[in-house]
């Protein structure tokens, strides 16, 4: 789980035996952990020599102090429809605490996303609520297999965390 998240956090300085070089890694991820993941977001079709150097010459000084080095391609576009609905719903305003204690308790068992929240009240106030709880990990849902429906499978990730 990460707990920080910084983007463009440094510029790696090197000489390739010919010229200067230098690049700036997208993003660094402080893990719950404590470790440090230094990640680079490229599709592979778009990766020339250079940029191929570059990650090589970083994800080898990202192991000379301790941290792991990750490339990623192009986000799944479902994970990314996804994720964009449920951005909407990070803010603490839709964090209503009596709702939420409620919800985590229907949700202990795998059930459906709609008729669970209807378990719990009217679905205008309580649907933000689980919204805000899978954005936060606190509960979870196949946020890949295909987009976020009333049939979707929602649990609580309580005894995960």
């Amino acid at each position: 789980m990460a707990v920080g998240i910084a983007s463009q956090p440094f510029w790696l300085h090197w000489h390739d035996g010919k010229r200067r070089r230098r690049h700036a890694p997208d993003f660094f991820v402080r893990l719950g952990d404590g470790r440090g993941r230094v990640v680079d977001v490229r599709a592979g079709d778009r990766i020339d020599r250079a940029a191929a150097e570059s990650f090589e010459e970083t994800e080898r000084a990202c192991r000379a102090v301790g941290w792991e080095f990750a490339r990623v391609g192009e986000p799944d576009p479902v994970l990314m429809a996804n994720m964009r609905w449920l951005s909407r719903y990070r803010r603490r305003r839709c964090a209503r605490a009596d709702v939420a204690e409620w919800l985590l308790r229907v949700f202990e068992e795998p059930a459906p996303l709609r008729p669970g929240a209807e378990g719990v009240g009217d679905p205008l106030l309580v649907l933000p609520v689980l919204f805000h709880l899978l954005w936060s990990g606190m509960l979870s849902a196949d946020l890949e297999g295909g987009l976020l429906s009333s049939d979707s499978l929602v649990v609580t990730t309580r005894g995960e965390r």
